[in-house]
């Protein structure tokens, strides 16, 4: 493996989530100056995956929502078509190409993209070359949900990746490779995890859903859904303040106008410089 590296923010389309929900304790009349909600109270949300090329290898960070939801579940949650595939074709590459993918939590929205059906209607990973990393406490929890988080997790998602093999457990910071490793965050949920690459002589975060959109900067803004509100307090201020000490480049999981960019500290409040990466 040679020391070039290449990162490309990929789309698997939209989801909506409840506007309450995601901005937590943040008043709507405060948050729908922000995002404009539906008639259902839904905004949408961006489905990002990051594309990483080392060398000749290429890993995947998160997967999307997926293609096997059904009609009332799509319609639940506003699923636009999978598009991951065809983000991929676009960068001349096929799901026999993915070495590695990884993920941040299992919750459905980052991991539905992960297996298939396939002609005879049997579960089969989507990426057939590759190894799936994700921290074992968050396996835990998905395979045996308490009624609260039920709903997040599709077993279909990940238990047929264990059973194929193909599922690595971590147990807390890991380098998966020379230039990618995962920083166990907790949080949102049991085990989530940060993707940290080093590229270019800098730093990128793909931020799951411990900061989601450009909003969540902001520190009070938490999802009422997080497992943990005060970790993922502190686990934000932490890695904002290294953010923008050291010049990270961060990516949104659920952006939409803003996927990506710098965090800069003026006056002893953050700004995001945004960089475009879907190109």
């Amino acid at each position: 493996m040679d020391g070039s590296s290449s990162i490309q923010l990929l789309s698997d389309g939209a989801v909506k989530f409840d506007g309450g929900v995601l901005f937590g304790q943040i008043p709507k009349g405060i948050w729908q100056e922000w995002m404009v909600p539906d008639r259902r109270n839904r905004v949408k949300l961006g489905l990002n995956c990051l594309l990483v090329t080392i060398g000749s290898k290429n890993y995947l960070v998160d997967t999307g929502g997926g293609q096997k939801l059904s009609s009332s579940e799509r319609d639940l949650y506003g699923l636009t078509g999978s598009s991951l595939i065809t983000s991929l074709r676009n960068h001349g590459l096929t799901p026999q190409d993915i070495d590695g993918v990884i993920l941040s939590s299992l919750q459905f929205e980052h991991t539905g993209g992960c297996t298939k059906r396939d002609r005879k209607g049997d579960l089969v990973p989507s990426f057939p070359k590759a190894t799936y990393y994700v921290q074992k406490s968050a396996f835990d929890e998905a395979m045996y949900p308490n009624e609260r988080n039920v709903g997040s997790f599709v077993q279909d998602d990940f238990y047929p990746l264990d059973q194929k093999g193909v599922l690595k457990l971590l147990d807390g910071d890991t380098q998966i490779v020379p230039g990618i490793q995962v920083r166990k965050t907790g949080g949102p949920s049991i085990g989530h995890q940060i993707c940290l690459i080093t590229h270019g002589g800098e730093w990128v975060a793909y931020l799951g859903d411990l900061i989601p959109t450009h909003f969540h900067l902001q520190l009070p803004c938490i999802s009422s859904n997080d497992k943990s509100p005060e970790e993922t307090l502190n686990s934000k201020r932490s890695i904002m303040m290294e953010a923008a000490s050291d010049g990270w480049l961060l990516i949104f999981s659920h952006g939409t106008d803003s996927k990506s960019g710098y965090l800069e500290l003026r006056n002893g409040r953050s700004h995001l410089r945004r960089i475009d990466l879907s190109h």
